[in-house]
C-alpha cells in the first residue's frame, strides 16, 4: 500500500491516463513536462508500454513522490526530464518496482534531469522502495540517487524533506543470509532477492567533488550532503512524517526535540518503523486526513483555529505582527490546496486487473471520499477527466470543483459542519469497501477482456455515485447552516418546519476573548450595573 497527496496550488486535480500499446522501431515520444521549455523534444519509445491510470500501471507498479528541493544549485534546467515525466515513463515501461528504478536511473543518465530534489516511492505487489534523486547542476546531464527497499514488516513516509541518510554500500554477493547493495555501474544483480539497496555509482564521489562531504564512505549521508536540514524544513516536512508514524507506534514522542529544532538532542527520524499492528487501507486513508490532532502540534486546539476549530491555515507560511515579531503556521498532512489525493493497494494474490486499485479523488484528503479505480481501466470516469476539471472555471461535472464547493462551505465553520461531511464520507467509503468482495469474486471467473469491461463500468459507477452524493451534501449544507444558525432535523434527518439552534463559538475561542478584547464584550452583572 502507498499514499499520496498532491498538495500544491495550481493543480485542478484530474486523472492521468496512458493506454497500453506496441510500438515500431525508431518511434519516439514527445516530452511536454511542466511547460513549453522542452516542446519539440523527444525520447526513444520502447517496444511495449503498459496501461497507466493515475500513478499505477496494469502490472500494479505504483510511483508517487514529494519534492525536497535540497541544494538548488544542482538543478539543471537543460536536462530533458522533470520528475513527473520520469515517473510516467517508468510506469509505461516497467513490470516491477526494481525495473522502474533501473528505468528512471537510465533515463536521466541518457536524457538529463531538470527537477530539484525528489523523494520517490516505488511499489509493486511484492515490494516497496524509497528512491531519492537530485541533479548535478548546469552542464551535468545525469543525477545522483539512492534507492532502499523498505522491510516487509515496516512502514515509511516522506513529506518534502530528504529521508535517506546512511545506506548499505557495494556488496554483490550475499553471505550467510546478509543483504546486498549494488551501484549503477551494473544492474545485473538487480533481481537478486537479497538486494536491499541500489545507488548511483558516483553518489559519494560527486558529493566530495562539490565539497558537500569529506568523511569516510561508510558514514556518508545522502540527506546531509544534498539536503541539509534546518528548523523550517523539518517542521514543515518531517513533522508530518512524525505524525503519521505516531498513529502506529507509541515511541515517537522521543523525536519531539527534532521536530522542535533541537538538533543537538536529536537530528533525524527513522527512515522506517515497525508498526504496533498491521495497517489496513482505511488506516492509511485516515492518516492522510491528519492535522496533528492529539499531538502538541494539534491545529484545532488553540485560538489560531478560529471560532470553529478550523484545522487549516491560510498562506503564507510566515507572518508578522505589528510589533515586528515573526511567526509560522503548522503544515499538516491534509491541506486545503491539494489538487488530488490517492491511496493505492497492490495485491499479488489477485489478478492484476483487480489486484491494483487506486482509491482516488480530487482536493483535500480530509474533505473527500476515496473512490476505487482499477488499474486495468481504459476509460477515465468523466468527473476525473482533465477536460472536465478546468482550473479557472467552476463546473458541476468536475470532481475537483464539486469537492471544493463542499469543502469551502465547511472550512469556516469546521467543528459545526464536519460531522455532516463525515457521515457522507463514511457512507460512500463503507459502500465501496463492502462491494469489493463481490467484485473480486466476479472477476476471477472472467477473461481479461471481460474483466476490463466490467471494471471500467464499476469505476464509472463509483465515480458517479460520489458526484451524486456530494451534490446532495452541498445542497443539504447550505440549507442546514444558512445564515449562521443550524436548522433542526428530525430523527430521520429531515428538516423540521420550524426551529433552529445557535451553537455559537468553540469554547477555546471564547476562552481566548479576555486576552484579546479585554472588557469590551464582557456582559456586566446586575450588581455591577447598579454600582455603576
Amino acid at each position: 500500500m502507498c499514499s499520496y497527496n498532491c498538495d500544491g496550488f495550481g493543480f485542478s486535480g484530474s486523472l492521468f491516463y496512458s493506454p497500453a500499446g506496441r510500438h515500431t522501431p525508431g518511434e519516439t515520444i514527445a516530452i511536454h513536462g511542466w511547460g513549453p521549455a522542452h516542446e519539440g523534444q523527444f525520447v526513444r519509445q520502447v517496444e511495449y508500454t503498459h496501461n497507466v491510470v493515475g500513478l499505477m500501471n496494469d502490472r500494479q507498479v505504483t510511483i508517487v513522490e514529494t519534492t525536497f528541493d535540497g541544494r538548488l544549485e544542482l538543478q539543471n534546467r537543460d536536462g530533458l526530464l522533470d520528475y513527473f515525466s520520469l515517473m510516467r515513463l517508468a510506469l509505461q515501461r516497467s513490470a516491477s518496482a526494481r525495473e522502474a528504478i533501473k528505468c528512471m536511473a537510465e533515463l536521466v543518465e541518457e536524457y538529463g534531469y531538470n527537477s530539484s530534489g525528489e523523494s520517490i516511492t516505488v511499489c509493486d505487489p511484492d515490494e516497496a522502495w524509497i528512491m531519492e534523486i537530485i541533479g548535478k547542476g548546469p552542464g551535468r546531464k545525469g543525477a545522483v540517487w539512492v534507492a532502499l527497499r523498505i522491510p516487509d514488516d515496516c512502514i515509511s513516509a516522506h513529506a518534502n524533506l530528504s529521508r535517506i541518510r546512511q545506506f548499505p554500500q557495494e556488496k554483490r554477493k550475499a553471505k550467510n543470509g546478509e543483504r546486498i547493495a549494488i551501484s549503477s555501474h551494473s544492474f545485473k544483480h538487480i533481481n537478486s532477492p537479497e538486494l536491499e539497496c541500489i545507488y548511483a555509482y558516483d553518489v559519494i564521489t560527486f558529493a566530495r567533488e562539490k565539497g558537500f562531504f569529506s568523511g569516510r564512505n561508510e558514514v556518508f549521508s545522502f540527506r546531509d550532503a544534498y539536503c541539509p536540514i534546518d528548523f523550517e524544513n523539518v517542521r514543515y516536512a518531517d513533522a508530518r512524517v512524525w505524525s503519521f508514524f505516531r498513529h502506529h507506534n507509541d515511541d515517537m514522542d522521543q523525536y519531539l526535540p527534532y521536530i522542535n529544532g533541537e538538533f543537538d538532542r536529536c537530528d533525524h527520524l527513522p527512515l522506517w518503523i515497525k508498526p504496533k499492528e498491521k495497517l489496513s487501507l482505511r488506516d492509511i486513508q485516515q492518516d492522510m486526513r491528519d492535522h496533528f490532532e492529539g499531538t502538541p502540534l494539534d491545529m484545532t486546539a488553540d485560538m489560531s483555529a478560529g471560532p470553529f476549530g478550523m484545522p487549516i491555515r491560510p498562506l503564507p507560511m510566515h507572518f508578522r505582527d505589528s510589533a515586528g515579531n515573526d511567526y509560522f503556521r503548522e503544515r499538516p498532512i491534509a491541506t486545503q490546496q491539494s489538487g488530488f489525493t490517492m491511496t493505492c493497494q497492490m495485491r499479488s494474490w489477485l489478478p492484476d486487473e483487480v489486484g491494483g486499485v487506486t482509491w482516488f479523488n480530487c482536493d483535500d484528503a480530509d474533505m473527500v471520499a476515496y473512490v476505487p479505480l482499477y488499474c486495468c481501466i481504459t476509460q477515465v470516469p468523466d468527473p476525473f477527466r482533465p477536460e472536465n476539471n478546468p482550473h479557472n472555471e467552476f463546473s458541476f461535472e468536475s470532481a475537483f470543483w464539486m469537492n471544493n464547493w463542499v469543502a469551502n462551505m465547511v472550512y469556516p465553520r469546521y467543528s459545526m459542519m464536519i460531522g455532516d461531511l463525515r457521515q457522507a464520507q463514511r457512507e460512500l467509503e463503507d459502500y465501496y469497501f463492502a462491494d469489493q468482495d463481490s467484485v473480486e469474486a466476479a472477476v476471477t471467473k472472467m477473461t481479461p477482456a471481460d474483466r476490463r469491461d466490467y471494471l471500467n463500468k464499476k469505476s464509472i459507477a463509483y465515480a458517479e455515485r460520489m458526484m451524486n452524493r456530494w451534490d446532495r451534501l452541498a445542497k443539504y449544507l447550505i440549507v442546514k447552516y444558512n445564515d449562521q444558525v443550524v436548522r433542526k432535523v428530525d430523527d430521520n434527518g429531515n428538516f423540521q418546519r420550524w426551529g433552529y439552534d445557535t451553537p455559537g463559538y468553540d469554547q477555546q475561542f471564547i476562552n481566548a476573548f479576555p486576552a484579546a478584547t479585554g472588557d469590551r464584550y464582557r456582559l456586566k452583572t446586575v450588581i455591577e450595573r447598579r454600582e455603576r
